[in-house]
């Protein structure tokens, strides 16, 4: 029953949306009716800024490794990995909204931090590099979701395997982004500080 509410509590973290609630709270109104109409920084970026998006980003992130932190009390560090998933599903279908939510990237990083440290450090490098070479946040995303999938299991079978769980469950909420980066109409990130 432990682990069973461990899970609802995970997944209730990821789907706080912060990055409805921070636009609303800076004044640049309903942020699914701007951009792409996803919930996340790099739509975040596009109403209101740098600045905006950090904050989303990083609150993002908090949240599933909150909800690492309460799998890694009540059953260890395997648990705890399924918990950063289940945080994940929740940022994606979050019961707040409809279950019409984000596309999981700031949340995977916020798991990948609290299991391994150096494997959110590699991700990170892969993200930056990608996203500021050719422009993309969501290209940067999809090298990360195979980076991590590969490295995750260098830390034991289990978590990498709900690494890879999260990935995956990433990588389908982007195949639209993957359709635009095909046909070249994916739009580009604009780094402003302010908007």
């Amino acid at each position: 029953m432990l682990y069973i509410f461990g899970i609802i509590i995970a997944y209730l973290l990821g789907s706080i949306p912060f990055g409805v609630l921070l636009t609303r709270w800076f004044g640049r109104g309903d942020l699914r009716s701007v951009g792409s109409g996803n919930i996340g920084a790099a739509n975040a970026m596009r109403a209101g800024g740098l600045r905006v998006a950090g904050l989303v980003w990083v609150m993002d992130m908090v949240k599933t490794i909150v909800a690492v932190f309460v799998g890694m009390i009540i059953g260890g560090e395997i648990f705890a990995a399924w918990c950063g998933f289940a945080s994940i599903f929740g940022h994606c279908f979050p019961v707040w909204l409809g279950f019409r939510g984000g596309k999981g990237v700031s949340c995977l990083f916020g798991m990948l931090l609290a299991i391994n440290p150096l494997l959110f450090v590699i991700c990170g490098i892969v993200w930056l590099i990608v996203a500021f070479s050719f422009g993309y946040s969501s290209l940067g995303g999809i090298c990360v979701f195979f980076m991590a999938s590969v490295l995750g299991f260098a830390i034991g079978g289990w978590v990498g395997l709900a690494i890879l769980a999260s990935c995956i469950l990433c990588l389908l909420r982007h195949m639209e982004n993957i359709g635009r980066l095909i046909g070249g109409t994916e739009s580009k990130l604009t780094w402003k500080w302010k908007k």
